[in-house]
């Protein structure tokens, strides 16, 4: 009788210690505190947890500054954990919601090498590159004398050279597929769209050809003419001198 009694007693203890527990008021922790430990993964390398952290200094609404902050580093945790499309994104939500943040020059940037990092083969999805392009020709207009220049211009030469390789891919299989009139304007509209590219010796000749195919002889030889003089060294500039003699042979 002894031991049920005590059994009982022992029972309702635990069952009170239990709600004791169970409604124990939480803390909750302040925006410098979760500022800080996104801080402390992010020198650690540990992106995602990082991010975590600073969205939980966001919800808090406890102080704007903070929350910019947590906003600029969001994206650049993204940024190194090589999520570019989150990065790009929060690269540009920070930009609209602080358009003269000293560190706009710097999320613009990276916004930028965001979308180029995105860019695979010219036998893909183009839109990448195009967004690389615009935003790079943004930065230096909005930042001509900015830190990064020098590397944005690079980049953005390269995303033109892309443009254009798809652009001439494109006109090839127009040519392959004996689409000649699609081919030449194709190749046409390249050569006008970047006239400062470092292939332009390569749309030269294949305008040719395609002029050619479709029976315009004058306008070939022109194109293959054209080609051998402004690039005699180019790879393409024998197989034009072939085109050239057979085309002027009576």
């Amino acid at each position: 009788m002894k031991i049920y009694v005590l059994l009982i007693a022992f029972t309702i203890l635990a069952s009170m210690s239990f709600q004791g527990c169970s409604t124990a008021p939480q803390v909750k922790k302040s925006a410098e505190l979760l500022y800080k430990e996104g801080e402390e993964f992010f020198q650690k390398e540990r992106y995602e947890e990082a991010i975590t952290q600073w969205k939980k200094v966001k919800e808090t609404y406890q102080s704007p500054d903070l929350s910019t902050k947590a906003e600029l580093n969001i994206a650049n945790a993204y940024f190194l954990n090589k999520d570019y499309i989150e990065a790009a994104a929060g690269y540009e939500d920070f930009r609209k919601l602080h358009p003269k943040h000293p560190q706009g020059d710097l999320a613009l940037y990276r916004q930028g090498l965001s979308y180029f990092n995105q860019i695979r083969g010219i036998d893909t999805d183009q839109t990448p590159v195009k967004n690389a392009q615009m935003t790079l020709a943004s930065y230096l207009t909005l930042y001509p004398a900015g830190e990064h220049r020098a590397e944005v211009q690079e980049k953005n030469r390269e995303c033109r050279d892309k443009q254009f390789q798809y652009e001439l891919y494109v006109g090839r299989f127009y040519l392959k597929t004996d689409a000649y009139k699609a081919a030449i304007a194709r190749f046409e509209t390249s050569l006008k769209m970047f006239p400062d590219t470092a292939r332009r010796d390569e749309a030269l000749y294949y305008l040719g050809k395609a002029y050619r195919e479709d029976g315009q002889k004058t306008k070939a030889q022109e194109l293959f003419g054209q080609l051998i003089r402004e690039f005699p060294g180019s790879v393409h500039t024998a197989d034009a001198t072939k085109a050239l003699d057979s085309l002027n042979k009576p």
